[in-house]
């Protein structure tokens, strides 16, 4: 093909046609398509892409939704209890002051929030599972 030819739109007839002269079945050519996109599709179906393209999405924003319950709802009174007005996340311990007179401290209430975050938000998907009986998926068929 010359360079004009590259650059220009083909129609399918032209294509075809092109494709005749050049000794290229193309029922052959249509029918391998078909069957990767059948084989595509099959894939898709059999493997859960789906579902797992929808487990992604909404597991996501059910670490967002439960992370918020536990920042805003639990951690404050849990703080407070403890004696801290910023909740969880206001307790530390210190270590040392510098000699420019700054702290140096270990902020374990932040871990122990995140902490809680994923013990609460593994809980959660850990019930959904159950209830909806997908722990069931994965066992082979007897």
């Amino acid at each position: 093909m010359s360079k004009s030819n590259k650059n220009s739109v083909h129609s399918k007839s032209e294509i075809i046609k092109s494709a005749q002269q050049d000794d290229i079945d193309v029922a052959e050519v249509v029918k391998i398509g078909e069957s990767q996109l059948l084989a595509f599709w099959d894939f898709i179906r059999t493997q859960g892409v789906v579902g797992l393209a929808v487990g992604l999405v909404l597991g996501g924003s059910v670490a967002v939704l439960v992370k918020s319950l536990v920042d805003n709802i639990v951690m404050p009174p849990v703080g407070l209890l403890l004696g801290s007005t910023e909740g969880l996340k206001g307790l530390s311990w210190i270590i040392k002051e510098n000699a420019s007179g700054q702290s140096t401290s270990i902020n374990y209430g932040i871990f122990l929030n995140d902490f809680i975050n994923f013990i609460v938000i593994a809980l959660v998907v850990y019930i959904v599972i159950r209830l909806l009986k997908f722990d069931r998926l994965d066992k082979k068929k007897s």
